[in-house]
């Protein structure tokens, strides 16, 4: 059985990211995707970003109706920065502490780490970034072609291994002792948590933008302002 984990500052939750997993969970034959907001994101400034318990809430309420998504509060149990490679470690070993992840975990899932490109590109700048990739397949979406598979070819060649062969006719790069790496172009949403909390701010509205349920968290609580 196949499970995504899919992770961001989630800072919030919209319709875009959920369209876009949507779309890997069906092209991939995911059977789950966990999401998981960062409890203290290393590479965000933390004064603009909405509290962790927050942020986790409007997970859980932006998926608790999706077949097959759960929300995982994984690194909000987890003291300090959060790090990918923590996260992932812990899934794999079901050294997870949250009743969320029990509910749904399964010994035998296979997991896959979902990321956007300009995640993948950063991923340089990751603690331990050499251990994610022996850790766990990646699969790298593509909003709309925007960024092409060659860029990622040369990034790859040039800063992860130059071990990794192309399959461009599965969309795939392949290593003889690191996990494969997909590639998978997404519909363009034209969405983004800065657009809404602009949109917040200044009192524009964001029906359509966001799951309901997490529209009302950020009226009730008054996020964003």
């Amino acid at each position: 059985m196949d499970a995504g984990l899919f992770g961001g500052t989630f800072n919030p939750l919209h319709n875009g990211h959920l369209g876009i997993i949507k779309y890997v969970k069906q092209v991939f034959g995911l059977q789950k995707i966990f999401l998981f907001p960062s409890a203290t994101p290393p590479h965000k400034c933390v004064t603009k970003v909405a509290p962790a318990r927050d942020r986790m809430e409007m997970v859980k309420v932006g998926v608790e109706e999706l077949d097959g998504f759960y929300a995982s509060d994984i690194e909000l149990k987890r003291k300090g920065p959060s790090f990918t490679i923590d996260t992932i470690e812990a899934f794999k070993n079901g050294n997870h502490k949250s009743d969320l992840f029990k509910k749904a975990h399964d010994p035998q899932l296979n997991f896959f780490l979902l990321m956007g490109s300009d995640a993948f590109f950063d991923i340089t700048t990751w603690k331990k970034q050499e251990l994610i990739f022996k850790a766990i397949p990646i699969i790298v979406m593509l909003r709309g072609n925007r960024t092409g598979i060659e860029p990622i070819a040369s990034f790859i060649d040039e800063y992860i291994s130059k071990g990794y062969k192309l399959n461009k006719k599965q969309a795939r790069f392949t290593h003889k002792q690191l996990q494969p790496v997909h590639i998978c172009n997404v519909p363009k949403i034209d969405i983004s948590s800065t657009m809404i909390r602009a949109r917040v701010k200044e009192n524009r509205p964001i029906k359509g933008l966001v799951p309901v349920n997490v529209e009302n968290i950020i009226k009730k609580k008054d996020l964003y302002k």
